[in-house]
């Protein structure tokens, strides 16, 4: 039955092969300004492979050129939305591969999933190329949904993406020599709560989360997180909440773009500081680490973070003179974030209090493609797939993919 399937298959795709290439070559097809225009000169019948879902097809169409301008056009091309010479629903096709797996694998999978023939190199040249149409169509799409949202989620972080040395030249890192291996790129995760279960705990709304993403600065990331809230409907949330680890450049983001936003401290990071602090302040691994963590975690839990700042500022006291830099630093993370600790408050809220969201995202959306073992990047080159990953994850690929091609982007960009 693989046989006859494959079989037919084969049959089906000549047959439409055969079919297009009749279709384009009708006399009377209607071609938009599919006529010579002041100045223009016109070149008849000119030849051209089209690569489409189905194979290679032949068609011949209309050349006009403009000899003062020294400029061309090819109406019949911009008509089908052709990207060079490869069909729109063969490039989309193709990107989506692109956007869940490398370059070979995709044109591996394209073979055998869709009998389509790609070379990797091919579809990375296709990404390049329709990618910066996709990501301005992630900024310009609008959200018709008016109802009130009674919770609204922001989340950022940030992950780093292995680059080319050429890209690193300069930048400082977290090498023993001060140079760096990876740039970072910045994640935003937006989503709603709704409701909570039944023991009073949040509930994320099913797919309702979308992501943001760039290499850009923290202000400039900032406006586009932002503008993301905006498009989800920012204005129409009764509570809005910002969930962050302790980064400092996190919290500006937030107080310049979710002023009014509850601010909460992943408890996680919160948590892993403290058991670092208790190590340095009772011994790594004695049962006085161990019994403070598990105090001072209760504490923190029961909104007693003040008490907690205390106790561990009169520990500090007690080890002497010789205090170390490092205990001070992680008692001052404490001691500037304390109104992001109220965990009991969140909880008796029913919000969630853990940045798990973009954490999650960080893997998922960058990590899975981003960093996969031998890859290093250029900007650009990662740019473009990331703006895959973030229509494919934040389940916009469809609504994304239906108005670049119903825009003049592609005629623009991509015709000459």
């Amino acid at each position: 039955m693989e046989a006859v399937e494959l079989g037919l298959r084969e049959a089906l795709f000549k047959d439409g092969c055969k079919l297009l290439e009749k279709l384009y070559g009708q006399p009377g097809l209607n071609v938009p300004d599919n006529a010579s225009q002041s100045g223009e000169k016109c070149h008849a019948e000119r030849a051209k492979d089209i690569h489409t879902l189905f194979g290679p097809i032949a068609v011949r169409r209309n050349y006009f050129y403009q000899p003062a301008t020294n400029t061309g056009r090819f109406p019949l091309d911009q008509a089908l939305g052709l990207v060079h010479s490869f069909s729109p629903a063969l490039v989309r096709l193709a990107a989506r591969s692109a956007a869940k797996e490398g370059y070979e694998s995709a044109s591996d999978d394209l073979l055998a999933q869709a009998g389509v023939s790609l070379e990797g190199r091919q579809i990375q040249r296709l990404v390049n190329l329709v990618a910066p149409g996709v990501a301005t169509q992630l900024e310009e799409g609008s959200n018709t949904e008016t109802d009130p949202i009674p919770i609204l989620y922001a989340e950022v972080d940030g992950t780093g993406v292995p680059m080319v040395a050429e890209e690193l030249a300069g930048r400082p890192g977290k090498q023993e020599d001060g140079s760096a291996q990876t740039r970072e790129v910045k994640l935003g995760a937006i989503f709603t709560q709704t409701k909570t279960d039944e023991e009073g705990l949040p509930v994320r709304d099913h797919a309702s989360t979308t992501y943001v993403g760039s290499f850009e600065s923290a202000p400039d990331f900032g406006s586009r997180v932002r503008a993301e809230g905006l498009r989800r409907g920012l204005g129409r949330a009764a509570k809005v909440v910002f969930i962050g680890d302790g980064a400092a450049w996190i919290w500006e983001l937030a107080r310049v773009n979710f002023p009014c936003a509850i601010l909460i401290l992943d408890l996680y990071h919160a948590l892993e500081r403290l058991h670092t602090l208790c190590a340095g302040l009772y011994g790594k691994d004695s049962p006085w680490a161990t019994r403070m963590a598990q105090t001072w975690t209760a504490m923190l839990k029961n909104d007693q973070i003040g008490e907690v700042i205390a106790a561990m500022r009169h520990r500090l006291k007690d080890l002497g003179s010789t205090p170390e830099d490092t205990l001070e630093k992680q008692i001052a993370y404490f001691e500037r974030h304390p109104d992001k600790m109220r965990y009991k408050t969140y909880r008796d809220q029913g919000l969630f209090y853990g940045s798990g969201v973009v954490e999650g995202g960080c893997k998922s959306v960058i990590g899975q493609r981003l960093k996969e073992s031998g890859m290093f990047w250029t900007e650009a080159g990662a740019a473009s797939v990331l703006n895959l990953r973030l229509a494919l994850k934040s389940n916009r690929w469809d609504e994304c993919w239906g108005r670049l091609h119903n825009s003049d982007y592609l005629k623009i960009k991509l015709a000459a």
